[in-house]
Order: structure tokens, then C-alpha cells, then sequence
């Protein structure tokens, strides 16, 4: 591969039109050690360290505009940066301090246009928070949204619906749609969602709390916590869930009558919203184990773009077909299935030996342009990286190796891509951007030992 040719090329360009191998891209990410890392710095006394639990870009930075990154920590602080590519000696540009929440929050995401930001809380709530300078920093927080029982774990807005629609999902195992333009409905000034589907992946479950036949009141098992929510372009007003328990997905269309028991009829209050689709577990591999629950989903694009990627805590990247969510991973027969039934050839799954994803605080995403997909690790302060082009059609394990990503110490939880830029998260308190770069990347391993010192490098698992 001549470097010439692909110097000074947007991302967008190497991924949409060059119809070649792209690992040898993947292979060339590097991050400065100066100016590519960001660090979360804490407000708690004889604490220097405020771990990022959730980060996004915008959705203008995933089309090629500035790379405007939000970073949310444990303490319930926002931080948007700033993470255009800058000289070594260049201050770091001037960030964005938002402090919707005091207690952790696990996701944040940016309203289609991006002057909103929805953030999802361990305090049982979402808050959206306007970026618009105008607005005095105490006042940003527009609104706050409560119908949860459980730390709410994900957010996603409607794309269609810029601003006004939103849906959440919590460990209580419900999912909850709202409306912002219903306005504030209940009496602490916090608006109400519009529609809940309780036990959203267990439908038939019984209540988590029975009786002996003593009387005395147990603890039942706990509910299948909402881990993900994917909104799709191939159902109107459709979105994918997951869920910590096993590998299934359901697709679900949120025009369906309310399960709120505070509005609906007598009559309706014995129906329960139904998924339109649902999926088999591939994290069973056809019975061979028990199922294993989903921390991340993420669509395709361009190439994927009728595919669904699920990130599992059995340490794989799982695929599943758009509308119908067949699984593509996990079909296998006894003869290709490890007797312990864990070390299986899935030729289509994503996975390597040494990547580690057995938290659910650890993400994954797909880049824009469809090709790429990077997912965090719970061990090693690293990042796997794959080339998913062929994603969809069977493949040869071999070529399936991760390019791994190591600039950082302790679990790397989330991770987003923006057009050209990687962002990733770690347990250290750091953000770190990743770049392709031939000319940097062939220098740092032609001599590493003195590059070390300047940069961090993709490296083959």
C-alpha cells in the first residue's frame, strides 16, 4: 500500500471508496501521547480521578464536522471536548462542564441536531441539558424525566423526532418512551413517560417478590436488566433492545398502547405489549451453554447496513439480520462447537483469545461509514479493534484476528467513533483519540523503543 496515496484522505474516503483490505488501515491507528489524551478530573476532595463511564460524538462529527466529544463520569459530570487533531504544543481547546446529575451516569447521547444532550443516571433519571451558551450553566438543565425504579442504563433518541422523543431503558427491566413536548405532568415538576413496557424481556415472568408458604415475603429472582436501545431505519418507529441475561433481542414498535398502570383501562391492564420480532440467544450456541447478557448494541452502515451488532459478556461480537433480528452467530452444529461448549469457530462472530468483555461496563461501536467496529476491554488498558466489511457472509477464523489498541491502564469501557477519530475510555481517568497515520505508525514500529515515549500504537492480537 503506497502511503502517498492515502496521505492527507479523510476517513470517509478510504472507507467508501477504496475497495480494498482495510485491516492494513486499522493497523496504522496511533495516539500522541501529548495531545491526544484527555483526562476527567474529579471534584471530590482527595480525589484525582473521575472515571468515564459514557462517552459520544456528535452526530455532525460522525459526518466530518469538528470532533465535539461528550464524556460522562461517575461523579454525574458532562465534559465536551474538543478532539480535533492539534500540534504537541498546542492547550488543549476549552471544554464544556455540565453537571446534570450527582450520581453516576451510564449513558449519554446527542439529539439529532445536537443542541440537546439526554444523559441516563444511577439517581433513577434522565436529564436533558441544552448546549446553547445563551442559557446561564445553572439553568441548562431543561428537563428531568422519572419512571424508573432502577439506575437507568440507556438512552437513545428518535432520529425522526429531533429533540421531542426519547426512549430509556433501566435495570428495573422496563422501557420507557417520552415525549418532551407532552411537558411537565407530575406534581415535582418531572415529566412522566407516555409509554412503559415493564419486564420488557420477560414478559412472563412472576413478580420478583412471592410468599412462602409461611407467609414470609422473599426476594424473587431479579428482573432482566435493559441494557441497549437501538432505534432502526428498516421499521418506522421501531427499536431493538437487549438485555443482561442472554443474547436475545426484541424489536419493539413504541406507537403501542401504554402499560402504565396510571392511564390505562381495567380492560387493557391485562394486556402486555408484545415485540414485533424476536430473536434466538447465539450466545447459547444451540444449548451448548447458558445464555449470556448483551452490554452494547450497534448498527451497520453503508456495507452493514441491514446487520445488528451485539456485544456479549461471553467476550464475542454477535450479528443478527435487520427487520426479522435472525441471529447469524451462534448457529452451530455439535461438530464445530468446543465440548466445554466456549472455544467454537463462529465464522460469524467477531472475537479473539485475549480480548476480555465480561463487564457491562464495557461498549462497542461502529464507525460511520460502516466497516469498522471497536469495543473496549475489562482487562490491559486496551481496545479491539475489527474490519466488519464482510460481516453478514461466512469467514475464516484466522481472519478474524482483533487489532488491538494499548494506551491506557485498567478496564477501557466506553468507546464511540467520529469520521476518522476513535475515542476511548478508561478506568484511569483518561479519554484517549486515535488517528490513522502510515507514516507515524511504520516509524513507531520500526523503532520503539524510542517512540514510545511520543506515541501509542495499534499492535496485532
Amino acid at each position: 500500500m503506497h502511503t502517498d496515496g492515502l496521505r492527507g484522505k479523510g476517513i470517509s474516503f478510504l472507507c467508501l471508496r477504496l475497495y480494498m483490505p482495510t485491516r492494513p488501515i486499522l493497523q496504522s491507528f496511533v495516539s500522541s501521547n501529548k495531545s491526544d489524551i484527555f483526562r476527567c478530573y474529579s471534584d471530590n476532595v482527595g480525589s484525582f480521578v473521575n472515571i468515564p463511564y459514557a462517552c459520544s460524538y456528535s452526530n455532525a462529527a460522525k459526518r466530518g464536522n469538528r470532533p465535539l466529544l461528550a464524556v460522562a463520569t461517575e461523579q454525574g459530570s458532562v465534559d465536551v471536548m474538543d478532539t480535533s487533531k492539534r500540534n504537541d504544543w498546542d492547550f488543549e481547546p476549552q471544554r464544556v462542564t455540565l453537571q446534570p446529575h450527582a450520581n453516576g451516569i451510564f449513558d449519554v447521547k446527542w439529539s439529532p441536531s445536537d443542541t440537546l444532550i439526554a444523559t441516563a443516571s444511577g439517581d433513577h433519571s434522565i436529564r436533558i441539558t441544552t448546549l446553547s451558551s445563551s442559557v446561564p450553566s445553572q439553568e441548562r438543565v431543561l428537563h428531568t424525566l422519572r419512571g424508573h425504579e432502577g439506575t437507568v442504563k440507556t438512552v437513545a433518541w428518535d432520529p425522526s423526532r429531533d429533540g421531542d422523543i426519547l426512549c430509556t431503558g433501566g435495570r428495573d427491566g422496563a422501557i420507557c418512551l417520552w415525549d418532551l413536548r407532552v411537558g411537565e405532568r407530575s406534581v415535582r415538576d418531572e415529566i412522566v413517560s407516555v409509554l412503559s413496557i415493564p419486564k420488557a424481556h420477560d414478559l412472563e415472568r412472576k413478580p420478583a417478590r412471592s410468599r412462602t408458604s409461611r407467609g414470609k415475603v422473599v426476594a424473587g429472582t431479579p428482573l432482566p436488566a435493559i441494557t441497549h436501545l437501538l432505534y432502526t431505519d428498516t421499521h418506522p418507529h421501531g427499536v431493538v433492545s437487549s438485555c443482561s441475561s442472554d443474547g436475545i433481542l426484541n424489536l419493539w414498535d413504541l406507537r403501542l398502547p401504554s402499560a402504565n398502570t396510571r392511564t390505562r383501562s381495567k380492560k387493557t391492564a391485562k394486556q402486555h405489549p408484545k415485540p414485533l420480532f424476536t430473536s434466538a440467544d447465539p450466545t447459547a450456541y444451540g444449548g451448548a451453554r447458558r445464555g449470556r447478557g448483551i452490554t452494547t448494541l450497534a448498527h451497520g452502515t453503508g456495507p452493514t447496513a441491514s446487520l445488528v451488532f451485539a456485544l456479549g459478556i461471553d467476550s464475542r461480537v454477535h450479528t443478527y439480520s435487520l427487520p426479522s433480528l435472525d441471529i447469524l452467530s451462534g448457529c452451530m452444529s455439535s461438530a464445530t462447537a468446543g465440548a466445554d461448549g466456549v472455544e467454537m469457530n463462529d465464522p460469524h462472530a467477531f472475537y479473539d483469545s485475549r480480548m476480555k468483555t465480561s463487564s457491562f461496563y464495557v461498549r462497542m461501536a461502529t464507525s460511520p461509514c460502516g466497516r469498522w467496529l471497536a469495543c473496549g476491554d475489562a482487562v490491559d488498558g486496551k481496545a479491539s479493534l475489527y474490519d466488519v466489511t464482510t460481516a453478514g457472509r461466512a469467514r475464516s477464523v484466522s481472519g478474524m484476528r482483533a487489532v488491538e489498541l494499548k494506551g491506557q491502564t485498567g478496564e477501557v469501557g466506553a468507546v464511540d467513533w467520529a469520521d476518522g477519530v476513535l475515542a476511548t475510555c478508561a478506568d484511569d481517568g483518561t479519554v484517549r483519540v486515535w488517528r490513522p497515520d502510515l507514516d507515524v505508525s511504520r516509524q513507531c514500529r520500526d523503532d520503539p523503543e524510542e517512540m514510545k515515549w511520543n506515541w501509542a500504537w495499534s499492535t496485532d492480537a
